[in-house]
């Protein structure tokens, strides 16, 4: 009998681990036993979370500072991550940055920075973990995209925004296309709107609950841990045919 969902003895490698759906995509993976490799800017943030998952969950995890615009701190974390552990079983692209402004108002500057984090910063990752995914055999790539790489938007300008996570919709698929052959999946999760430490102001703001009571046909926005199971459906060994795919996970928002 298969088992499902159990990551005993595999290693996730998550960026933008310190908070935020990072943390709960990296909690939800440890709860079923994946060892964790915690990847993001702030250290002190990641050194707590890392003793706090060990802890509760028993597994493994391991802290590493790391800013996914950098190639060589990129390559630094991947190759910390092969030598504590010996492989990355699953890559988790969570780490990205955002903006609100007209679109003729964003500098050059801007919108290199939109590119190079959202876009940029999940290829380089996908390169560097994928080289040891393909000598291996295996893999499990879950990129973290948003309701707005698959739609427009009137609410919120953001037009650098979509086209990074546009971006990640269409590499998502290129990847899929490519890698499938050594055994790897490449899957993405396109999320609407959820509460996190950064968005939770906003969210609870009369105005937004107005818009998203009246927009999104469940009436609301997501809720902490609403993420886990579809983060643990597409990193689980059985689910080796579904590849390609760009899931939106946002009560319904962009099916109207």
């Amino acid at each position: 009998m298969k088992n499902y969902f159990d990551f005993t003895g595999q290693v996730a490698f998550i960026t933008g681990a310190s908070s935020g759906l990072g943390l709960q995509m990296s909690r939800a993976l440890a709860s079923k036993g994946a060892n964790i490799v915690l990847v993001a800017r702030r250290e002190d943030r990641l050194i707590s979370i890392a003793k706090e998952i060990k802890d509760e969950f028993k597994v493994e995890c391991l802290p590493v500072k790391c800013d996914i615009t950098n190639l060589e701190q990129v390559q630094s974390a991947v190759t910390r991550a092969i030598d504590t552990f010996g492989k990355i079983d699953i890559l988790v692209n969570n780490a990205g940055t955002g903006m609100i402004c007209s679109t003729e108002e964003v500098s050059d500057e801007e919108l290199l920075r939109e590119i190079n984090v959202d876009l940029l910063g999940v290829f380089r990752c996908s390169r560097e973990v994928g080289k040891f995914m393909i000598k291996a055999g295996y893999g499990r790539i879950i990129n973290i995209a948003s309701i707005y790489g698959l739609v427009g938007n009137m609410q919120s300008p953001c037009a650098p925004y979509h086209a990074a996570k546009g971006g990640v919709v269409n590499l998502t698929r290129a990847l899929a296309a490519e890698w499938g052959k050594y055994g790897i999946t490449v899957n993405c999760i396109c999320p609407g709107y959820f509460e996190t430490e950064l968005t939770r102001d906003i969210l609870k703001t009369k105005e937004f609950q107005e818009f998203v009571s009246r927009e999104d046909p469940l009436g609301r926005y997501g809720n902490e841990g609403e993420l886990d199971t579809t983060i643990l459906y597409l990193a689980d060994q059985n689910s080796s045919y579904v590849n390609g795919v760009n899931l939106p996970v946002d009560g319904g928002y962009t099916c109207i």
